[in-house]
C-alpha cells in the first residue's frame, strides 16, 4: 500500500459490530502502531515542505458557527490550538469560551502520561449527553492520543458519538475533515502513518500580543524508553530558517516582547538539514538581531546542548539566560535505562559549562521518580544531583507507562506507595530550594512583561521576570504589555510580591 493510500480519509459507521481482527485490518489502512523497529529506519522518506491555503469549496464553511477547542498537555499542543483556531476562524467560525453554544468541539489530546488521558475519557463522558441533547454538534478528537492505535480503538468501540479522530500529522487538513463529517453519517477518521511534512503559512490565533510562541521542528528522534512522542509526533523535520525568521519579524512588527522557540527537542533544531550547516545556535544569533525584547526556547535534550549554543546565550542582551534541561534521573544506571544517552557525570559538566558562561543562568528541570528498577540509593543520587546543581524549579512526576514503548514492557516493580513517598521527598527539596532561591530577590529591582490581571486579585497585576519568575504588584493597568521596574517586597514558595518604582517603560 503506498504513502497516498494511507493518507485518504476513511469513514466509520460507529454501528458497525467490528470483530477486534476487523478493527485490526482498518487500522492497516489508515495507521501503524507505534514500533520501535520501524520508527528507527527514520530518514528514507523525503520531507515536504509545502504552503497553506484554504481551498475554494470550504471557504464560508462556518459562516454563523462557532467552535470550541479544550487543549490538554504541552506548549506544542497549545500552539497547535492556536493553527486550528486560525483555521477556523479562516472558514468563517467564531470562536466560543464554552461547550454548550458551540458547534464543533475539539479535544486536542495529550498522550504523554495515563492521567491526562484519562481526564480525556472523562471529557468524552460528560460531553455524551450534549451530543445526545444536540445531534448536528461536531465532536472531534485529535492530537498525541489519536496517534494511538489503542485509544482510537477504544474512541471506536466505546465513544462511538464521536464525529472525527485526526493525527498530529493533519493538522492542516481540517476543512477537508470538517467537510466530510458534515457530508457523512459517519465516523471520519484521518491518522496518517506518514510522520509528516513541514506546512508553511498556516493561520494562527495567538492568546494576547505580547508573548508568541514559534514552532521551529517538529518530532523527536531521540527515543526515550518512557516516552510515547517519538511516535505520536513523528521524525524530527527543522522549519527552514528563512520561514522562521520571517515570522519573527512579522511578530516583533505587531509589538510582541517575547519569542519562545519551540521544539519537542528545540536544540537537535538544523540536524536534519542536508544542504546547509545550521543549528539552533545559528538561529538564536540571527533572531536576536530582530526588534524582540527577549527571546526564549524550549525544551532542549542534555544530548544536544552544543558548546556553540553555550557560546551565543552568553552574548546576553534579548537572549535569556532562563534555561529548561530535564535531567530525568540524577542517577548514570536509571539514565542508560532510560535510554538518555548522558550520565550523571555529562549532566553536570555541562551545568558547569554553561554556569561559567553564564553565571547567573536559572535552570530548571523535569524529573521522573519511580522508574522501573528504581533503588533508594539511586533516588538519593536525583537528591544530591538537584541539590548540587540547585534548580529553581522543576517538573516533577511519577513514572507512567505508556503503551508502545520499551519501558512499558519491563517490569514496573516500585510499589505505589514507595513512588509516591519518593515523590514527596523530591517535592519537599524543589520547593525549599525554590523558596531559597526567591528569597534572594527581596529588596532587589527586577524588569518585569506585564502580561495582565493576577488570577486571583483583579486588583493586581501580574507578569515574569527575565528567568520566568512571577511577579505580583499594584500598578495601573497602562503597564500591561510593558517591560517596567518592580522592587520585590516579599518572596513566596513560588512567586515574588513587587512594587512598580517607576511609570511603564521599555526595559531592554
Amino acid at each position: 500500500m503506498n504513502e497516498q493510500q494511507r493518507k485518504e480519509n476513511t469513514q466509520v459507521n460507529p454501528s458497525d459490530k467490528k470483530s477486534d481482527k476487523d478493527y485490526s485490518q482498518y487500522f492497516q489502512a489508515v495507521y501503524m502502531p507505534p514500533s520501535l523497529k520501524d520508527a528507527k529506519k527514520r530518514g528514507k522518506e523525503e520531507v515536504k515542505y509545502d504552503g497553506f491555503s484554504i481551498p475554494e469549496e470550504y471557504r464560508g464553511m462556518g459562516q454563523g458557527k462557532k467552535f470550541y477547542i479544550r487543549t490538554y498537555g504541552c506548549q506544542m499542543n497549545e500552539h497547535d490550538t492556536e493553527v486550528m483556531a486560525g483555521i477556523f476562524m479562516a472558514l468563517g467560525y467564531e470562536p466560543t469560551d464554552g461547550v454548550e453554544d458551540a458547534n464543533v468541539i475539539l479535544l486536542n489530546t495529550c498522550a504523554i502520561r495515563e492521567n491526562a488521558e484519562n481526564k480525556v475519557f472523562g471529557e468524552l463522558g460528560h460531553l455524551k449527553t450534549l451530543k445526545k441533547r444536540r445531534p448536528d454538534l461536531l465532536l472531534g478528537v485529535c492530537g498525541c492520543m489519536s496517534q494511538e492505535e489503542s485509544v482510537v480503538n477504544r474512541i471506536l468501540k466505546v465513544h462511538p458519538f464521536v464525529d472525527m479522530i485526526f493525527g498530529t500529522h493533519n493538522i492542516h487538513r481540517l476543512p477537508s475533515i470538517l467537510h466530510e463529517a458534515y457530508m457523512s453519517k459517519e465516523m471520519v477518521v484521518e491518522v496518517w502513518s506518514k510522520e509528516g511534512d513541514v506546512i508553511e503559512n498556516l493561520p494562527k490565533v495567538r492568546k494576547g500580543n505580547i508573548k508568541a510562541w514559534v514552532n521551529i521542528m517538529y518530532g523527536c528522534d531521540k527515543f526515550c524508553t518512557y516516552c510515547i512522542v517519538p511516535y505520536t509526533r513523528g521524525k524530527e523535520r527543522s522549519r527552514r530558517p528563512e520561514e522562521i525568521i520571517q515570522e519573527v519579524r512579522h511578530l516583533a512588527a505587531q509589538g510582541y516582547k517575547e519569542i519562545t522557540l519551540l521544539g519537542q527537542n528545540v536544540n537537535a533544531y538544523g540536524k536534519d538539514f542536508e544542504d546547509i550547516e545550521y543549528g539552533l545556535a545559528n538561529l538564536m544569533d540571527e533572531i536576536s538581531k530582530i526588534d524582540i525584547s527577549r527571546l526564549r526556547f524550549t525544551t532542549s535534550h542534555p544530548r544536544d546542548f552544543d558548546d556553540h549554543l553555550i557560546e551565543v546565550l552568553a552574548k546576553g542582551g534579548n537572549l535569556l539566560d532562563h534555561i529548561h534541561l530535564p535531567v530525568q534521573s540524577g542517577s548514570s544506571d536509571i539514565l542508560k535505562i532510560m535510554a538518555r544517552k548522558y550520565s550523571r557525570e555529562h549532566y553536570l559538566e555541562l551545568v558547569r559549562k554553561i554556569k561559567q558562561a553564564m553565571p547567573n543562568a536559572s535552570l530548571t528541570t523535569d524529573i521522573i521518580v519511580g522508574f522501573p528498577n528504581e533503588t533508594e540509593e539511586q533516588f538519593e543520587e536525583t537528591l544530591s544531583l538537584y541539590r548540587e546543581v540547585e534548580f529553581d524549579s522543576a517538573y516533577t512526576f511519577i513514572y507512567s507507562p505508556r503503551e508502545g514503548t520499551p519501558a512499558a514492557k519491563m517490569e514496573d516493580n516500585v510499589p505505589m506507595e514507595v513512588k509516591k513517598e519518593r515523590l514527596q521527598r523530591l517535592n519537599a527539596l524543589v520547593n525549599e530550594t525554590s523558596a531559597k532561591k526567591l528569597k534572594e530577590y527581596e529588596g532587589k529591582v527586577v524588569n518585569v512583561l506585564v502580561e495582565g490581571e493576577s488570577k486571583n486579585n483583579p486588583e493586581v497585576l501580574a507578569g515574569y521576570t527575565e528567568k520566568s519568575k512571577l511577579v505580583n504588584f499594584k500598578a495601573p493597568k497602562s503597564a500591561i504589555g510593558q517591560i517596567v521596574k518592580v522592587k520585590i517586597t516579599k518572596a513566596k514558595t513560588w512567586t515574588l510580591n513587587g512594587e512598580m518604582v517607576e511609570e511603564a517603560v521599555e526595559v531592554n
